[in-house]
């Protein structure tokens, strides 16, 4: 911990309460119960179980790469913060320059990850993955669009060519490949 504080408390001093993000973070209280979206026991497709981490529970590591807890509208300030550079209502959380680094694909072309997370036509830049070719992805888009997905089906993704964004919540982990890919399909059809 180089800042002395955990990661949830970091993330809320820098990021979370400056954005007024004030339902996010590793879990949520017991109150929040009746809001929080579960999925199917037993995924609808596959029949197999599904087990996702509860979001009442605190969790014993607050990890960077995932475990967030959060509502539509949180995910949409933080994914109106990234369109607009880095700042959202006057309070800039990172710097534009530095966001343009971390949404800027850092591998090689001799690098071909080509999973469902970095399809074709795309490359990664640091903590996002990122559009690098119009022709060779599976799904409409823009070059220079980044983005990133949940494990239960949840993903965002910001183009700055469209100046949109779109948050999709989901906790269909069996389902989301598909969704990801047809969300995609009715949000650019609906661009003009």
């Amino acid at each position: 911990m180089v800042s002395g504080q955990s990661l949830g408390a970091y993330l809320t001093d820098n990021i979370l309460a400056p954005l007024q993000m004030a339902e996010t973070g590793f879990h949520t209280a017991a109150e929040n119960k009746s809001r929080i979206a579960h999925p199917f026991p037993t995924d609808p497709w596959t029949g197999e179980k599904v087990a996702l981490f509860d979001p009442l529970d605190i969790p014993k590591m607050q990890s960077g790469g995932g475990g967030l807890v959060s509502t539509t509208m949180d995910y949409a300030r933080f994914c109106q913060m990234l369109l607009n550079g880095g700042t959202l209502d006057g309070t800039r959380v990172i710097g534009s320059r530095t966001l343009h680094f971390m949404a800027s694909n850092h591998l090689t072309p001799d690098v071909k990850l080509e999973t469902h997370l970095v399809p074709p036509g795309h490359g990664f830049g640091l903590g996002f993955a990122v559009r690098t070719d119009d022709g060779l992805a599976p799904y409409a888009g823009s070059t220079g669009q980044f983005f990133w997905s949940g494990v239960a089906g949840t993903f965002f993704w910001i183009d700055p060519k469209e100046e949109l964004f779109t948050v999709f919540m989901s906790q269909g982990p069996g389902q989301r490949e598909y969704f990801r890919t047809l969300i995609r399909s009715l949000v650019y059809a609906a661009v003009e």
